[in-house]
């Protein structure tokens, strides 16, 4: 009986390739797509501002999503729900393909997005019910949470590639066969979860969530277009700003709320959620920027760029290991603090670089930012789960993947409005959103210790009372 709780049969492995391979191709295009923004521009005839839509657009959905998804999972079961968020994402992928302008790409892209926040909350409850003994479970959720790793290391190079011999659609068209073949071995083998019929779905607080993040994207986007002063960006962060008041007090009032505002009486969750928005906010902006660098200043191939971008990418699957290893062994606020000083010198090291600075000048502030963002990421999960209990983690967990989606999609807004090849001025343009990566990170960083500090010594003092 033994050998058998710890050895899963084929069908729960079968479940896991599934569940993986969803995994897998919804955060590779988070990152494909950089790689392959001056070939769009170029072939759609399209200007930056709707680059950052392209990129925006499926990341937006994706995080005003993710809450909803989970209830939904719940209330019909997660093999149905992922199924379906696998299909919405492979017709989305086709529509990628398939666009002729700036219209159906981005209408496309939130298409992926909502598919791909259908599948992320239900393909961990698929795990859960595929492998029912802990030992096995953990083992399974890692090589699950390593896909996503893996992913956003290789989607540059992959894009790379990808793009030089086959076209930008290539990129999109790639996760046609993984989708049929995922929808086919979840059916095939993915055990389903029991419905709770009498969850809620807060439609409300979905709709006001949806709003406010739409409007606070439209304003971070089109302000370097239009300008922060521009009536249009007014008006998008003024709606943002009471959208969001309204989404606090329906919050606060529902049974069974999206978002249970309890949570953020933890200074964990907090501290975790500040600290996931600060490193998204970095990385998933630099990658945007310095693609557009690669490409519009330097003039490399979408091949030459993965390649530049290799440093970076390839150093995240040993950095995280390498967290799961100190946080074991001296805590999660070590690689927290830690990676985040490591990435605030990439970024301060990037202020200096310039249109002839060298491959080694370049790699190796990427190299750091890449570094320090693998090495913090597994902590702030971990201070979650240390500080939440069961039956909280769940939604705790939701809080935190939202808070580095939106992290990512203001930070893409924010230095594309920055960076702009039209205004010839890139390299300047680079320099100011680095150091604004840098004031962030460096804030998150002293607000997140002072936090983290506070809490100990409060329960130092509990233990000696």
């Amino acid at each position: 009986m033994r050998t058998h709780l710890h050895s899963p049969n084929p069908s729960s492995r079968l479940a896991l390739l599934a569940t993986s391979l969803g995994f897998f191709i919804i955060c590779l295009d988070v990152t494909v797509v950089n790689v392959a923004l001056a070939r769009l521009r170029d072939d759609l005839a399209i200007d930056s501002t709707a680059l950052e839509w392209v990129v925006n657009a499926y990341t937006l959905a994706f995080a005003s999503l993710l809450l909803t998804a989970g209830a939904l999972a719940d209330r019909f079961g997660a093999r149905r729900v992922f199924v379906g968020g696998f299909a919405v994402f492979t017709c989305g992928s086709i529509g990628c393909g398939l666009s002729d302008g700036a219209v159906m790409l981005v209408a496309s892209r939130v298409l992926q997005g909502v598919g791909a926040a259908l599948c992320v909350p239900s393909s961990l409850a698929l795990l859960g019910e595929a492998f029912p003994d802990a030992h096995a479970r953990a083992k399974a959720v890692s090589i699950w949470a390593g896909t996503a790793a893996l992913a956003l290391g290789a989607g540059p190079l992959v894009g790379g590639v990808l793009v030089d011999r086959f076209g930008w659609p290539s990129i999109f068209m790639i996760n046609v066969p993984i989708g049929v073949a995922g929808i086919w071995l979840t059916l095939a083998h993915a055990p389903d979860t029991v419905r709770h019929a009498a969850r809620r779905i807060d439609l409300a607080g979905q709709a006001l969530a949806v709003t406010t993040l739409a409007a606070l994207t439209y304003a971070v986007v089109e302000s370097g277009r239009l300008g922060w002063t521009s009536a249009a960006v007014l008006s998008g962060l003024a709606i943002s700003v009471v959208m969001g008041a309204l989404f606090v007090i329906v919050e606060a009032r529902h049974v069974q709320p999206l978002l249970p505002l309890a949570l953020f009486r933890n200074a964990a969750v907090n501290v975790s959620a500040l600290t996931g928005f600060s490193l998204n906010f970095g990385y998933y902006g630099l990658m945007f920027a310095m693609s557009l660098f690669f490409q519009s200043v330097r003039h490399d191939t979408p091949l030459e760029t993965g390649l530049a971008f290799l440093p970076m990418t390839a150093v995240v699957t040993v950095a995280n290991l390498v967290s799961g290893r100190l946080t074991a062994r001296f805590g999660y606020r070590m690689p927290m603090v830690y990676g985040q000083a490591i990435a605030a010198l990439g970024y301060l090291l990037l202020a200096f670089v310039h249109e002839n600075s060298s491959a080694l000048a370049v790699a190796l502030p990427l190299l750091a930012v890449g570094t320090g963002v693998a090495l913090a990421v597994p902590s702030i999960n971990t201070a979650v789960l240390a500080h939440i209990g069961p039956s909280r983690i769940g939604i705790a967990s939701g809080v935190l993947n939202s808070a580095r989606q939106i992290g990512g999609v203001v930070g893409v807004g924010v230095f594309g409005s920055l960076v702009r090849p039209e205004s010839h001025h890139v390299a300047q343009g680079l320099h100011v959103a680095v150091t604004l990566a840098l004031v962030i990170t460096l804030l998150s960083l002293v607000i997140g210790r002072t936090q983290l500090e506070g809490t100990r010594a409060r329960h130092m003092n509990e233990r000696r009372v």
